[in-house]
């Protein structure tokens, strides 16, 4: 029995490595404790929006705002760039809450669905006129469903005029993306950034500025309280409107600088060698197997396996805590038959071979 957890789970997951080092200084220089209308705070807001423009390779025309999650996005997206109609691709549990928040705030939410656990054939999309908003999750957190960047590129060629959010909660930074096809991306820190959880990051284009603008304009309710000519307002000042995550803020900075001095490509190539030694084991082990079928809609960062032969998760998860390996269990219905194994740049090489060995042992 070892006592040191490595936390192998989707969200939140293993600490960055650097962000111990990161805490330290910021309990040192008592960045806790400074107001976010100072200089210092300028300093740091700054900083982590460049470090991460850099790192994500976002384009000048697209502001970054921070925000208390992800999921906190989801309203303020269909609050501020929509007054009546969004379009939803469907297929596990994240993309279903996305399209459940848009019915609650009364828009007509239309979603084309696919069974949990599949991937999208995008030629059979249909979005209908009058859609404002098209909402993707590109890396479904519940099934391990990836969706390919090619797939949302087609989305923009058959529908420039709509808009375009990518929910890519569980994929940054592994996600290579051409933000000019797009016009709104949202992620949250405790996956693949691996930060502690608290901390949301919204970037989004002058087209959902400008779509803001037209509602407020027809005087439509956009919010009162984060929205976005108040996040555009303050970061064109390097600040918040309210009180943020400052610490937050600051390590997620410094991580993305380590990153980008590992560099981005190196990460991703490493993320992608580990999925593939975890899913060539669950393609030859007799008591697993992936959960996606298909190989081109399999998650790189999020790696989803069926239990056979009468095995259950809580075996799984116990026979590799015990040797201080925390992987989490299957979404809702499947919590019982599934594993999902978090395959973010904050696990290494090194856990996830030790991880493979004791799993092919079972």
């Amino acid at each position: 029995m070892t006592s040191r957890k490595y936390f192998l789970t989707p969200g939140p997951s293993e600490l960055y490595f650097t962000v111990p080092d990161h805490m330290q200084a910021a309990m040192r220089d008592g960045i806790g404790s400074i107001s976010h209308r100072s200089s210092q705070f300028q300093e740091i807001f700054s900083h982590t929006v460049n470090q991460l423009k850099q790192l994500l390779n976002v384009p000048e025309n697209f502001q970054i705002a921070f925000t208390g999650s992800a999921t906190e996005v989801w309203q303020l997206l269909i609050q501020n760039c929509t007054a009546s109609q969004t379009y939803h691709l469907v297929n596990g549990s994240f993309s279903s809450r996305f399209y459940e928040f848009s019915s609650q705030l009364g828009r007509n939410a239309i979603k084309h669905e696919v069974p949990f656990g599949e991937g999208f054939d995008i030629n059979a999309v249909d979005v209908p006129e009058g859609t404002e908003m098209i909402c993707v999750t590109q890396n479904e957190t519940s099934s391990g469903v990836m969706l390919p960047v090619e797939d949302i590129y087609t989305l923009r060629e058959k529908y420039p005029e709509m808009l375009i959010s990518v929910d890519a909660v569980s994929s940054v930074p592994y996600l290579d993306i051409d933000f000019s096809k797009i016009d709104s991306l949202f992620f949250s820190v405790q996956k693949g950034m691996g930060l502690p959880a608290g901390l949301g990051v919204w970037i989004f284009n002058e087209r959902c500025i400008e779509r803001c603008k037209q509602l407020t304009d027809a005087g439509k309710v956009i919010g009162a309280y984060h929205n976005i000519p108040e996040l555009v307002k303050n970061s064109e000042k390097s600040q918040t409107q309210a009180t943020p995550n400052v610490i937050g803020i600051y390590i997620l900075g410094k991580v993305a600088e380590d990153m980008l001095r590992k560099g981005l490509e190196t990460i991703r190539q490493e993320t992608a060698y580990k999925a593939s030694t975890l899913y060539g084991l669950l393609e030859n082990h007799p008591k697993f197997k992936p959960f996606v079928v298909n190989p081109a809609h399999r998650s790189k960062t999020v790696i989803v396996a069926d239990l056979l032969e009468g095995l259950t998760s809580d075996k799984v998860i116990n026979a590799m805590a015990e040797h201080g390996l925390e992987i989490g269990k299957g979404y809702g219905q499947h919590k019982a038959t599934q594993v999902r194994i978090a395959n973010f740049p904050t696990s290494s090489k090194e856990i996830i071979f030790k991880l493979a060995d004791l799993l092919e042992k079972l």
